[in-house]
């Protein structure tokens, strides 16, 4: 796993290089394109989704202010733009807009190559920063190393994404369960579903959904200043006190208690979701992006509710509207970027179950829709959303998957499991920040 997360590092420094010397032959500033005719869209949403059906209409929009400028849009795959997004956009077939993933990672490590054009200026005239939270403004704005969280914008999000807890209403209410307002409770209710033989809490460890149970788990000791060191860098983290420490032995417990099944180890998320709809668990704790498959294909009832008793939950704004620094349509780009943070296109993303970053929940009409969004502004405006525990670092995501699975077969112990994933954590740091 360490040889694996160096290559990764490795090939990405290769790939600064590379792409900063094709970047430098570019502009370097925004020029003038108020006579450009063209704006090339991509992004990697599908058309029924949320965000899919909210940008379909922004375009409509957008056509209509701008007459006798052609949209190019193109729908792209996730893994392609994320695995090849810095020659995507040196090429001279890119993108002049793009959706692209958030973090140190992704964003961050586009914007300290000087692939992605500042949006400082704009946001300020537009007055975008005035409708987004802090926490949402963390994933847009990064330092010249890359860091999230300080230095200018270079991307925009419209929409926002968090970790919450769905629940079976039915298979609660046919084992006397309530729905749990603190950690206590919810551990009382998943020992309940056990000594009625029911597994109550669905689980991929051969995905994300297993490294951000560990830390919603870990979020439930820790505070804002844990994940600025976590995520930031701010300070060391000591990956063998809590809240990691506190996290991993949780974890292992709830494996322990039946809590968690053991083959789950294998299991990727789309089993968890898959099992989920068909009624075979009572709970699965995963993102908000399940919501709007929920809510088309399950015929239980069902609901969520926020991890029970923690402030800081796993989330963020969703991705960013890029704007690469070779588009020759800058300021078409801006106008997009501009007329999806309007109130109309807004409330569709929440009207069809997306969580809008600038919405209004009562302009939302149904009742569980509404109350996804009011979460998500409940933990957005106590500064609540955490990210996620992949993103400190390039490679970690793999880290953890492979962490993780161990925990949940039994091959290491939680105190290994941590020694496993503290390593490539302090190395990634240590080549992001030369500390």
């Amino acid at each position: 796993m360490q040889q694996r997360f160096r290559r990764i590092v490795a090939a990405i420094a290769l790939a600064a290089t590379a792409t900063t010397t094709v970047a430098a032959c570019g502009s370097g500033d925004s020029g003038d394109d108020s006579g450009a005719k063209t704006l090339k869209l991509w992004h990697y949403e599908s058309a029924n989704s949320a965000m899919g059906i909210a940008w379909d209409r922004a375009i409509e929009i957008f056509k209509a202010e701008h007459p006798g400028v052609e949209v190019r849009f193109e729908r792209k795959a996730f893994e392609q733009i994320q695995q090849n997004a810095g020659m995507i956009i040196n090429s001279s077939e890119g993108p002049d807009i793009m959706e692209y993933n958030k973090g140190n990672a992704t964003a961050g490590l586009l914007s300290s190559q000087g692939l992605l054009t500042d949006l400082s200026g704009e946001a300020d005239k537009r007055g975008w920063a005035d409708k987004l939270s802090p926490s949402l403004q963390t994933t847009a704005r990064y330092s010249d190393k890359g860091v999230m969280g300080s230095g200018n914008w270079f991307g925009v999000p419209n929409y926002g994404e968090y970790v919450t807890v769905y629940y079976n209403k039915d298979l609660f209410e046919s084992n006397g369960v309530k729905v749990p307002t603190t950690l206590a409770e919810m551990t009382a209710a998943m020992d309940t579903f056990v000594g009625k033989g029911v597994t109550p809490l669905g689980v991929a460890g051969a995905e994300y959904p297993a490294g951000q149970l560990f830390y919603q788990l870990a979020l439930a000791k820790a505070d804002r200043q844990f994940v600025d060191n976590y995520q930031l860098y701010k300070n060391p983290v000591d990956f063998k006190a809590d809240p990691l420490k506190y996290g991993a032995e949780t974890f292992a417990d709830w494996v322990k208690k039946g809590y968690v099944a053991k083959d789950s180890a294998s299991l990727k998320a789309e089993d968890m979701g898959t099992a989920f709809i068909g009624g075979k668990t009572p709970m699965i704790v995963s993102g908000s992006w399940w919501y709007g498959r929920f809510k088309a294909e399950m015929k239980a009832n069902w609901d969520t509710f926020l991890f029970p008793g923690n402030t800081l939950q796993a989330g963020s704004s969703g991705n960013l509207w890029v704007v690469p620094e070779s588009s020759k349509a800058k300021s078409l780009a801006y106008d997009f970027i501009d007329i999806t943070l309007r109130p109309e296109i807004q409330d569709l993303i929440g009207n069809n179950g997306g969580v809008p970053v600038a919405g209004d929940p009562a302009k939302i009409s149904d009742a569980k829709d509404r109350k996804l969004i009011e979460d998500f502004n409940t933990v957005s405006k106590q500064d609540g959303l955490a990210f996620y525990p992949d993103w400190p670092v390039p490679g970690y995501y793999d880290v953890l998957v492979g962490g993780f699975q161990a925990l949940i077969n039994g091959s290491k112990s939680p105190d290994q499991v941590l020694d496993t994933i503290a390593k490539p954590y302090a190395d990634g740091v240590k080549e992001i920040t030369g500390k």
